[in-house]
Parts: C-alpha cells; structure tokens; sequence
C-alpha cells in the first residue's frame, strides 16, 4: 500500500505540524514491510491520500482520501470568521468527498457528523498523544529554560499559537483577568499578544524547551471554550504538570478526572483554581501515537478496501449520500477508553 501524505504543515510547532511530525514518526515504525509513505500534496499514483488537516483536502482527489478534523471552529462560529466564510464552505465540501475521516475525540466526530452531515461509520476517532519527548525534566533543565526565556520561579502557563486572534480561546480576558501568579504564553507569536498587559510571551520554543518549561510551570491553564482534543493538555500530563480547564465535552472525555474543571467563561475561578494547583498531577495517558499509527493504518486499509468495492462497472467511484446510520464507536475509541483509566 503507497500512503501520499500532506506533510506541508509539519514544521509548525504546536496544532496540525505536532500532530504531522509525531504521526508520521510512528507510521513508519509500525508500518507493514509492503507499505510505503511518500510525503507529498500531489498523490497521483498514491493508493490512499491522507490530508492531516481540514485546510488540505482536495475537492477532486485521484484516489481514496482519508481526512484528519482537529477544530470546526470555522463552521461553528461564522459571524466571526467572516475573512474566510468561503473558504470553510469548500472545505467542507472537500472533507465530506472524502472516503474516511478522524477525529481525535468522540464529541468532535459527533460535531463533524453534525456540521458536515457524514454518514457515521466514515468517521473514526483515533485520539492523539504525548511526543515522548514530553516527559518531566530535572531542576537543572528547568531552571536553564527560566534563565532563556526569562520566566519566574513561579508561572501559570499557557500553550498554544498566538500568530492570530482566536475568539475561542480567550487569551485577552486570560490575560486581563487579575492573579497572583505570573502568566506565561508560550507559542508563535505576532505583535498583538506580545502587547497584551502583565503576560511574558516566550515566541516560538523548541520542544525540548517546552518540555522544561511544562515541567517548571505551576499549572496550565485553557481557557478555549471549543477544543477539538487539548494537546497541551496531555503534554503537561506527560510532565507531570496539573490542568485547569474550562468544561468541556472533548476535554473531559480525553483527560476525565485528571484535570480541574471550572465553567466555561468564569475565568477568575479558572485562575483561582490554578494557583490552587497541588503536585503530584494525575498519572498521564497510556495511549500513544504508535497505537493511533497503527489505528491510522487500519484507517488506511478501509479505505482502500471500501474505493474498491464504491466502483461500479465503469470503473467511476461512487458518490457518498449523507445518510444516517447506527452508532457505533472504534475499536480505536474503545481501546482509549480502557487505556485511559491506567496510568502511563
């Protein structure tokens, strides 16, 4: 089997290029000796064309595509997307032309199954992981990345990127909002957050970088009132690192009782329970991205199977019909939830 995959988005530091850069690590690692994995947008000769995020799906694809969904954002809130309220129309269009979609929590297939009105067994939920480069870091570590980037002793953190204002996410009012403790915001940045008041903005770090400053914060806080799976989350897990969250359904069903959770919008409370934070945090998840890779591959192997048999006499793909279907969950759904109860 020849995997084309869009790997244009891998340098980026956090969101889809985390994503593409672990993936595609344990793809490798777990791939059968006939499979291939050409990183490329152009999958011509491909069997299967994976786009790891909603923006690279093609309206006209040469071969089966699987699709990976990480935010609906766009679609959910388009009063306040209004610079791309075409462009979230194509790629909808794009997405629901496509043969397979992942979502990485239960409450976003469920969105997806809403919002794009995909039949319910095209869409499969693989959660995501920690990169095993997040992992507690010794006090020497820490207090080196204090020293590079000039943070306290002490600091509320803040992980995500900072390159455009996200209505979502609420970095203003997080900002804004009065505390003890200095908060840290750590993501590629342009002028606008670095502007905003009583905040230290580090810019762009290197992973291993993030990994000490994870590790040195006093608790993370996410303020994002929709969340597709909360990546930053499970890394400050993996650094032994406690979560404050505003409710959520995707968080919740990723991190459970392992985090503390406050309404959505009260963000005094948010603050005030994360300079309530105790160590040790909750143990981290168990699931990683070698069992996501090998979910992806049966993914892959579906697809494939499924172009096969939509082709009909001429030889033309059969068109998909937005129809309902029975619920049902993955076997990569269920193994998470048996996962999630054990510690790393």
């Amino acid at each position: 089997m020849r995997i084309a995959f869009d790997s244009r988005r891998a340098s980026d530091p956090h969101g889809v290029g985390r994503y593409s850069r672990c993936l595609l690590r344990a793809l490798s690692e777990t791939a059968a000796s006939d499979a291939e994995i050409v990183q490329t947008h152009r999958p011509r000769g491909a069997d299967v064309f994976h786009s790891p995020w909603m923006e690279g799906a093609m309206l006209h694809c040469p071969c089966p595509m699987v699709v990976t969904l990480h935010r609906l954002a766009a679609l959910k809130r388009r009063s306040e997307y209004l610079r791309t309220s075409v462009r979230p129309r194509l790629r909808a269009l794009a997405v629901q032309r496509a043969v397979r979609v992942i979502a990485p929590t239960q409450a976003l297939a469920d969105d997806a199954l809403d919002r794009l009105a995909l039949e319910r067994e095209r869409v499969t939920v693989i959660p995501e992981a920690a990169d095993p480069v997040m992992h507690p870091r010794s006090p020497a570590q820490i207090a080196a990345a204090r020293e590079e980037y000039g943070l306290p002793e002490r600091y509320l953190l803040w992980v995500g990127s900072l390159e455009h204002p996200d209505p979502t996410k609420h970095v203003a009012k997080l900002a804004a909002t009065p505390r003890e403790l200095p908060l840290v915001l750590v993501g590629p940045a342009r002028p606008w957050a670095r502007e905003l008041p009583g905040v230290i903005v580090t810019g762009r770090v290197g992973d291993e970088g993030l990994a000490a400053i994870y590790s040195g914060a006093h608790a993370l806080v996410l303020a994002s009132e929709d969340v597709g799976f909360g990546l930053p989350a499970v890394e400050a897990l993996a650094c032994g690192t406690p979560v404050v969250a505003c409710e959520g359904p995707a968080l919740r069903e990723v991190l459970g009782e392992r985090a503390t959770f406050v309404e959505c919008g009260e963000f005094a409370a948010l603050i005030s329970a994360a300079q309530a934070a105790t160590r040790p945090a909750p143990p981290a998840l168990a699931w990683t991205w070698e069992d996501a890779a090998e979910a992806t591959w049966r993914v892959y192997e579906q697809a494939a199977a499924e172009e096969s048999a939509q082709r009909g006499p001429s030889g033309l793909r059969a068109r998909h019909a937005p129809r309902q279907a029975a619920d049902h969950r993955s076997r990569a759904e269920l193994s998470f939830g048996a996962r999630r109860g054990r510690g790393a």
